[in-house]
């Protein structure tokens, strides 16, 4: 077999991997399938180096123009990859018995997540769908363990609305506690409920026994008098709670007399609440009246979250009230985070370990959208996912590539050079290099260029004297000496690259702007061309580098956020 004809095997089975999981193939994976070509396989040393030289070509390729290669190079291999059953993604149908109505129920202690970014698509796209009720509760009955924060009321609601899940109501549980002390006592009356002067230590022993609490067949007539108490203020913290009657015996501890009050002499941080109140609804009691009160027909939670349906259906059982259908879904651990709590991630932002909510090594919402990920791809990103039970575990680069589907075709391109080392090239003359703005388009962008450039460290260290390459966009040089960085004006001939395999690196000139960009890795600092401030808010493609958000420019630079490659 010819070098020309390996080199469009290499290229088929490159595109075809390309296209299939829409980023770069790997070297190996390219390289295994040539040589499942039987003839090829002793001649692995000199095909190597044929793989790098086409996916450096295909690297220069859009999504789009590698897909239509392939479908002319090789239309039987886009046929094979369309042959092939994609597991079933989205959501499932909904059988309904009426309208639908659904909530999304944060504890607003910090900022929405990526994990909560999960509740508002689905319960928005499912009411969309079926023309239902979109309610958004703020369950922030704790004031003291899970302290509200005031932001982010307005944080949940503005990243709802980024996500296009706009509300159709907003509830605030805080607003709503003597709605909570009408039930409890409905359910003392019904002998439902009874006040527990027990501590924690001695419920339990008693708990795990099975045996009753001495306070639990006071009556009701008493357990109004030690409610009307604990709401009075008249006793202290862990002094007394409300217990929900329950079956004593219950094979799950967690279920038996389960606390539904509990005194709190915090004030709420909300000013209109303040100090009104010093006795708390627990969420398995607030969650349960308000989807009553609220009128929801569907609840859709974790399956760790199981436990909370069964304490919920005695206060529905005592009330005569009919329970919510449910739905779950298993876990979702998103490997670039790991085990990063609310609570967690406020302590390592007091303590300046992260910038802010928005830091881009947070996973929050915030700083997804200061990173420059689009709502439409977090959205398919969450939808997709389903609603199975089984726990999973994943990457953020299928949230990549959903995005890099939508900014790829729109963001302009521009170099930056990070870890930027001066380069003298001997004999080149002044000139304006001419680049394209973006692939697709017409326009170019004009960049000014003396005798000097800036190069990137990481080529430098593997550049050697007598190398011969281009300068993206500019023209050749050969390389004269690496200590200082020297090189010498060769001319401008593309064929440089075509005949000697030359390796083609970007540059940025000695004029152009202060670069810093944040990603969750690190910080990168250098050089980038003129005409990336005038992006500001927008994302770009630094070449060679990845696509970033432009977040600020002014006389100190630009400062841009990391998106992804």
């Amino acid at each position: 077999m010819q070098t020309d004809e390996i080199k469009l095997l290499i290229k088929k089975f490159a595109l075809q991997n390309a296209v299939k999981y829409n980023k770069m193939p790997q070297p190996g994976a390219v390289m295994g399938k040539v040589m499942a070509v039987s003839e090829l396989r002793p001649h692995a040393k000199e095909i190597s180096p044929l793989v790098g030289d086409v996916l450096c070509e295909i690297n220069e390729m859009s999504p789009e123009s590698r897909e239509e290669e392939l479908k002319r190079i090789a239309p039987e291999l886009i046929a094979e990859l369309k042959e092939k059953k994609e597991p079933e993604k989205g959501l499932p149908p909904l059988e309904l018995n009426g309208a639908l109505v659904m909530r999304f129920a944060p504890n607003p202690n910090g900022p929405p997540t990526i994990g909560s970014s999960r509740g508002i698509v689905v319960n928005s796209e499912y009411t969309r769908k079926y023309n239902g009720k979109l309610i958004i509760r703020f369950d922030d009955t704790d004031p003291a363990t899970k302290r509200p924060m005031l932001e982010a009321y307005e944080w949940y609601l503005d990243d709802c609305r980024w996500l296009g899940a706009r509300p159709d109501e907003v509830v605030i549980a805080s607003d709503r506690v003597p709605k909570y002390y009408k039930v409890a006592e409905q359910l003392i009356q019904k002998n439902g409920a009874y006040v527990c002067f027990c501590g924690q230590e001695e419920f339990k022993a008693l708990k795990d026994a099975k045996k009753s609490c001495p306070h639990r067949e006071q009556g009701a007539e008493i357990n109004l008098g030690f409610w009307k108490k604990m709401i009075s203020g008249d006793y202290k913290e862990q002094e007394a709670v409300l217990r929900i009657k329950t079956d004593i015996a219950h094979k799950d501890p967690a279920i038996r007399d389960w606390v539904a009050f509990r005194i709190i002499k915090t004030p709420h941080p909300r000013p209109e609440v303040g100090d009104k109140y010093c006795v708390w609804p627990l969420l398995d009691f607030e969650g349960a009246v308000e989807d009553h009160l609220l009128g929801t027909t569907l609840i859709i939670r974790g399956k760790d979250l199981a436990d909370s349906e069964k304490r919920q259906r005695y206060v529905y059982e005592y009330m005569g009230w009919e329970y919510p259908k449910t739905l779950h879904w298993g876990r979702v651990q998103i490997h670039e985070f790991g085990k990063l709590s609310t609570s967690g991630l406020k302590k390592a932002i007091a303590e300046g370990v992260y910038t802010g909510w928005d830091d881009p090594r947070v996973p929050t919402i915030r700083a997804l959208r200061r990173r420059g990920i689009m709502p439409e791809a977090l959205r398919k990103f969450m939808i997709d996912l389903g609603l199975g039970e089984t726990d999973i575990s994943l990457s953020l680069d299928t949230l990549y590539a959903e995005n890099r589907k939508l900014i790829d075709p729109v963001a302009n391109r521009y170099f930056f050079v990070w870890n930027p080392v001066e380069l003298d090239i001997e004999g080149a003359e002044p000139k304006i290099a001419r680049a394209p703005l973006h692939p697709a388009k017409k326009e170019m962008r004009e960049i000014p260029v003396g005798t000097k450039v800036f190069v990137c460290q990481s080529d430098v260290d593997i550049l050697k004297e007598g190398e011969r390459l281009r300068l993206k966009d500019l023209y050749n040089i050969e390389i004269t000496s690496i200590s200082p960085l020297r090189a010498k004006f060769i001319g401008t001939d593309m064929d440089l690259v075509k005949k000697e395999k030359a390796r083609i690196i970007h540059w940025a000139p000695p004029e152009g702007l202060k670069v810093g960009v944040l990603s969750p890795d690190g910080e990168y600092n250098g050089i980038g061309e003129r005409g990336i401030e005038k992006e500001l808010d927008k994302v770009v493609q630094f070449e060679r580098f990845g696509f970033v958000r432009i977040d600020s420019a002014g006389v100190d630079g630009v400062v841009a956020y990391f998106t992804h490659r």
